[in-house]
């Protein structure tokens, strides 16, 4: 009879919980949770500097919330796209936006993850090859050695006052 009684009383607790929002089933929190991350993303890339112009990113449209995706690879890694939009079809920062992109959220992220950059699709004239040289480990770590890029990339990246 006891047992019945809790076995009960824990259903009753665990439905009037995941009702009020305070409990989720695992499927159910897995949405929230990608969106939640999605947010942390976007609130370290949207301040991020235009190399050329006295605005953010954010500012500029380059990048918006909806430019950010995260899944889940597992339990603790995560893999987080961003495409973002360079303000002209023929933009020449756009893989310096790339890079600026890249660098802020490896030092920033306090998750695991994999990280994927796009240009949005038909954005710019040259997006295939720049899609390729912002994802590309050695040309990214070439152009951080770059002494007058990394102190471009510096600036763009420092956080606003």
């Amino acid at each position: 009879m006891m047992k019945r009684v809790s076995g009960l009383l824990s259903s009753t607790l665990s439905r009037v919980l995941w009702l009020s929002g305070l409990f989720e089933r695992g499927a159910d929190r897995q949405p929230r949770i990608m969106e939640e991350k999605a947010l942390e993303v976007y609130d370290l890339i949207r301040t991020i500097r235009d190399p050329e112009k006295p605005n953010t990113l954010e500012e500029l449209e380059v990048v918006t919330e909806s430019c950010v995706e995260v899944q889940e690879i597992n339990e603790e890694d995560y893999l987080v796209i961003i495409r973002f939009t360079p303000t002209v079809p023929h933009c020449s920062l756009a893989t310096l936006i790339g890079l600026c992109l890249r660098v802020k959220l490896q030092r920033c992220l306090p998750f695991k993850h994999k990280l994927e950059i796009y240009i949005s699709e038909g954005t710019h004239s040259t997006e295939e090859d720049i899609n390729k040289q912002i994802n590309d480990k050695e040309r990214v770590a070439a152009a951080m050695e770059n002494p007058n890029l990394r102190e471009i990339v510096e600036q763009c990246v420092l956080e606003p006052d």
